[in-house]
């Protein structure tokens, strides 16, 4: 039966990491004494759930918690220093410090070290996230006791609305461009100036005009679209936020 360990002390445990090449202990006082950390633990690194959805959105996140009191995001699994620092490497989440708990020291001293023997994986964390203050443990999202790997309650939107109730989230802006496009430069131009942040895609490198008629109806471009919504083009775009500014 997993557990919530609120109102207790982290884990004393340290972390075998390895950074320049070189083996470091990282103990639970490095990580946690005098701060505001955000922990969030899944089963493996490199594994679907984790790599597409978990690990992402908290290093996008990453800056508006930071701007609501928290001063490090932490993501643990039960994999060895170099499993963890590659993929770190790979996800590009430069905003989140990845420990590898290795032996599972961790996760067992949290009561959330589960058997995942039928995967081959052998002992893994339970996926939860949790809000610790200067060591002790205020919050936990605890994923539900069911098969599978649930992904229900650990994800970094709802420990946002936990930590920031009234805090707006980022924009999620798409751009589909193509090289040599002044229409493009200029809706960039203008997310660039509204320091809003945006994915490029970039005809006949990402995609075609097949996937641009299928998403937008169109086939010119810059074509914007911003959390599900498609703007259009570039002047689109600046009327749409002209109209953001006065609402």
């Amino acid at each position: 039966m997993i557990e919530s360990r609120e109102g207790q002390k982290v884990p004393n445990v340290v972390f075998r990491a390895r950074r320049d090449h070189e083996w470091i202990g990282v103990s639970t006082d490095d990580v946690f004494k005098g701060k505001t950390v955000i922990v969030f633990a899944l089963p493996g690194a490199f594994t679907p759930t984790c790599s597409s959805t978990h690990v992402p959105r908290y290093n996008q996140l990453a800056p508006m918690f930071r701007a609501n009191g928290i001063d490090e995001i932490v993501c643990i699994s039960v994999n060895d220093a170099f499993v963890m620092n590659k993929w770190r490497t790979e996800q590009k989440a430069q905003n989140i410090t990845f420990l590898p708990d290795g032996n599972g020291d961790f996760s067992r001293g949290m009561g959330m070290l589960v058997s995942k023997n039928d995967l081959g994986f052998g002992e893994r964390s339970w996926r939860y996230s949790m809000l610790v203050r200067d060591g002790v443990i205020e919050k936990m999202f605890i994923e539900p006791d069911k098969q599978g790997d649930p992904f229900e309650i650990s994800d970094a939107d709802t420990m946002l609305e936990y930590v920031a109730p009234n805090a707006a989230k980022p924009l999620d802006v798409t751009v589909f461009t193509r090289s040599g496009c002044s229409y493009c430069a200029r809706a960039k131009g203008i997310l660039h100036d509204a320091g809003i942040e945006f994915e490029e895609l970039v005809l006949n490198n990402d995609y075609t005009e097949r996937s641009l008629r299928a998403v937008a109806g169109e086939v010119t471009v810059p074509q914007i679209f911003i959390s599900g919504e498609h703007i259009g083009d570039s002047e689109s775009l600046a009327v749409w936020l002209k109209q953001r500014e006065a609402a």
